[in-house]
């Protein structure tokens, strides 16, 4: 299948992005997936008048929650209950998405690596050293492939 390319005459300059403003996924339990992120991975949750006025109404309602990256990147849980991937096994790609990675201190990456196991937390494989560093690839309670990695120390 081929997706037709528009003929672009001019595209943004390089840098009028700024940064990732935010990620959002779609999980199926959000009391399951905000203890992922926020007590498992350590992920600061968005509360009062820290939640973004434009999603303050589906936070009350239980239909999304907020958590924010060290980086201050926004990572948006939107609640589908009804949402189950196209394959059981979460070895098997279902999105175009392919992983999120964290980066954490080269320092505290075996701690990292500890917690996941400790939390029974699936790892799809690692942890890997390269060139670029270590990494752990890993899934959220909904198979979505996460890795926390490491610059070379």
């Amino acid at each position: 299948m081929t997706i037709n390319q528009p003929i672009v005459t001019q595209g943004l300059a390089i840098g009028n992005l700024r940064q990732v403003h935010h990620i959002a996924l779609n999980v199926k339990d959000m009391a399951i997936s905000c203890h992922f992120y926020g007590k498992i991975l350590g992920l600061h949750e968005l509360t009062g008048d820290e939640v973004p006025s434009t999603l303050k109404t589906l936070v009350a309602e239980g239909k999304v929650t907020n958590f924010v990256t060290p980086d201050g990147t926004v990572l948006d849980l939107f609640w589908e209950p009804d949402l189950s991937p196209p394959n059981a096994d979460p070895k098997q790609q279902f999105t175009r998405a392919n992983h999120l990675a964290f980066d954490i201190a080269p320092e505290l990456f075996e701690q990292a690596v500890e917690v996941l196991k400790n939390n029974q937390v699936i790892i799809d494989h690692g942890p890997v050293t390269r060139p670029t560093g270590r990494g752990i690839y890993f899934y959220d309670p909904d198979g979505f492939l996460l890795e926390i990695r490491c610059d070379p120390n």
